[in-house]
């Protein structure tokens, strides 16, 4: 079995290296090729070419947005014209759902299987290989690149026909999103009131107002550290996504459109390259006061 995979970027590279535990070959594809000799040196090829994947079984696609994987795979010089029947593309990119149908319906024209399997978890899960997989396509092809999945994720789930893993994936981004927009609201007021930020953000961890965005950003807001997490400018897609079907599908989302709000006002105010923890810098400077421990004022 010979293996493909495009894009090395931060959560693509560790997902590639654990690929390589399926004893399968595997061939690397990126712009840059500045993980080429790691890869080679664990017995991987590497290309900057991608039509140089055209020869391989499973096709993987870890790339940051619809247009690039359109590109990639129906594209002038895309791997489109060059695959056969029998082949499979598997997109674990976080794309729109009707960018994936389209993908799938062009795909399907050749004879070429198709999964859409957006990841959740953040580059540490990558790493790990503990990664959550969603994935839509047919139940025959999801049995045939499950064993590959178990490679990069512990929780693998077929979630229906094609798109249906951009759908369920799209749902639980919204609702980090929106936890981490609250805590951006929030947590500033409390300090204005002069709680104690420490203390608040052990009662938020432990009490009934906890999610994973608390657990994940308060710690890192408290240090002033917005570095971790994915970039804003990056994930604003998610919310555009979650937009656009609200409107197409008449379903009003208003707690969705003030987080939204929210979101953009940190972009705006140039934090687009500081994770989803930063909003909180939105509210700091509106009320003059920040959420930090005592002797961490960045």
């Amino acid at each position: 079995m010979k293996l493909g995979f495009v894009g090395l970027g931060q959560m693509g590279k560790p997902i590639a290296f654990n690929l390589l535990k399926s004893g399968a070959e595997l061939v690397v594809s990126d712009r840059s090729g500045q993980w080429f000799e790691a890869f080679r040196e664990r017995g991987a090829r590497s290309t900057t070419e991608i039509t140089d994947l055209a020869e391989t079984d499973i096709i993987f696609l870890c790339l940051p947005s619809a247009k690039v994987v359109q590109a990639v795979l129906l594209g002038d010089d895309g791997l489109l014209l060059r695959l056969n029947e029998n082949q499979i593309v598997v997109d674990l990119s976080t794309i729109t759902y009707s960018a994936t149908v389209e993908i799938g319906r062009a795909l399907e024209t050749k004879g070429i299987a198709f999964v859409d399997a957006p990841i959740s978890g953040m580059e540490a899960r990558a790493v790990d290989g503990t990664l959550t997989v969603m994935c839509g396509g047919t139940r025959a092809v999801y049995d045939r690149v499950r064993p590959y999945l178990d490679c990069i994720g512990n929780k693998i789930l077929f979630m229906g026909p094609t798109g249906s893993g951009q759908l369920t994936k799209l749902i639980n981004q919204l609702l980090f999103d929106i936890n981490a927009a609250a805590l951006g609201e929030i947590l500033p007021m409390a300090a204005k009131l002069g709680l104690d930020p420490d203390l608040v953000g052990e009662v938020v961890n432990s009490g009934t107002g906890r999610s994973y965005a608390s657990e994940f950003f308060i710690p890192r807001i408290l240090r002033g550290h917005f570095a971790d997490g994915y970039p804003m400018a990056h994930a604003y897609k998610d919310l555009v996504s979650g937009a656009e079907l609200g409107a197409n599908q008449c379903v009003p989302m208003p707690v969705l459109a003030a987080a939204t709000a929210t979101y953009q006002a940190a972009l705006l105010r140039g934090h687009g390259e500081q994770d989803k923890g930063a909003m909180v810098q939105v509210f700091e400077e509106l009320l003059g006061e920040k959420f930090r421990s005592h002797g961490s004022q960045s």
